[in-house]
């Protein structure tokens, strides 16, 4: 019996091909952008993680396993599409063209970091849960009134699935066509639980099929496969058939924050094992090295200037002014409530700035 929702691939684990029906699509130039700009945020990651733990930023929120998922969905976006993020895809923001200075001023606690982009239709990450995706359907629809083909990208997790908003983003988008690709990352856990536990469908994908639109599941370790599912799915919202449920299963390497220990709800140990298995990174570079495309020099000149990027952003971002403690309570209310009120005097009576 074929199964309803099979897992998408381009290349398997040992990154020869699955599908070679995109080989052109996927040239050379192609792939070496989507490895250029997964070595760039999995550098990021590894800097963000080490300077939090160094006391130099706040609680940061890792993303280490999802650099297929984030960079193949980001680079099928068009100039023009809109960008709706939550906390953990700065990633992808990075890939579609967010200011890095900026990205790490918010990590530093800078409210100018929490500003949209200048530069791409990037909206600011949504830390509530699925909230986002109701707006998400909303820009889209605006870009259908404005008569453009621009299209929109909304990301969230496993856990968001159990949010009402989930629902209602899906069923507006359904019933107006709205050209919007609701881009599921099932990394397994919505903070400590297991995904098994938040839900009885085997898969989110077919959560779809309440709002009669497609979903699709594709393997989010595969960055190809990545590319071609949300390319697809852009294409299809633009010719104004409306929005698509991708579901790409992934995998979260590390703590869902710095401030989460995940060994108090998973076997480490046995993550890290399958790491050194699914690690999407290696497997874009076992494929490269398959078609002659792979260049030990070129990685190594990227490295080094993806690692000089970095360490200047950041020597600036310690360079930056200290963060305004009450800019926390200023933009809640147009006008503050007695608590907010209260609050921020308190912060600024124990030394906080004002």
């Amino acid at each position: 019996m074929k199964e309803k929702y099979p897992l998408f691939q381009v290349m398997g684990k040992d990154g020869k091909w699955q599908d070679q029906t995109y080989e052109k699509e996927l040239n050379e130039a192609k792939v070496k952008s989507l490895y250029y700009h997964m070595l760039r945020i999995r550098t990021y990651d590894q800097k963000g993680v080490a300077l939090q733990r160094q006391g130099r930023i706040g609680t940061y929120v890792p993303f280490a396993g999802q650099e297929a998922a984030q960079v193949g969905s980001a680079l099928a976006l068009g100039e023009e599409d809109w960008m709706f993020p939550t906390y953990r895809d700065h990633g992808a923001s990075l890939a579609f063209g967010a200011d890095l200075d900026m990205m790490l001023l918010h990590w530093n606690g800078r409210i100018e970091g929490c500003l949209p982009s200048r530069k791409k239709h990037i909206m600011p990450a949504s830390i509530p849960i699925a909230t986002h995706l109701p707006h998400a359907t909303g820009a889209a629809m605006a870009e259908t009134y404005k008569g453009s083909k621009n299209a929109t990208i909304a990301y969230f997790g496993d856990g968001a699935t159990s949010e009402g908003d989930f629902h209602e983003g899906l069923n507006i988008a359904s019933v107006f066509k709205a050209p919007v690709v609701f881009f599921n990352q099932n990394n397994g856990y919505a903070i400590s639980l297991p995904v098994e536990k938040q839900m009885n469908s085997e898969t989110i994908a077919q959560k779809a099929e309440a709002y009669g639109i497609p979903g699709i599941r594709v393997d989010g370790m595969d960055v190809l496969a990545v590319y071609i599912a949300v390319q697809q799915a852009l294409d299809k919202a633009k010719r104004g058939e409306g929005p698509t449920l991708i579901e790409a299963v992934t995998m979260r390497f590390g703590a869902h924050t710095t401030a989460d220990d995940p060994s108090k709800y998973r076997n480490q140990d046995e993550i890290n094992q399958k790491r050194e298995v699914v690690d999407p990174l290696i497997r874009i570079e076992k494929h490269m090295k398959g078609r002659h495309i792979w260049d030990s020099a070129w990685q190594s000149s990227l490295s080094e200037e993806i690692g000089e990027e970095l360490d200047n952003a950041i020597s600036r971002m310690e360079n930056y002014q200290k963060p305004v403690v009450s800019d926390m309570f200023d933009y809640v209310f147009e006008k503050p409530t007695w608590t907010i009120a209260k609050q921020r005097q308190q912060i600024i009576s124990r030394g906080g700035r004002g």
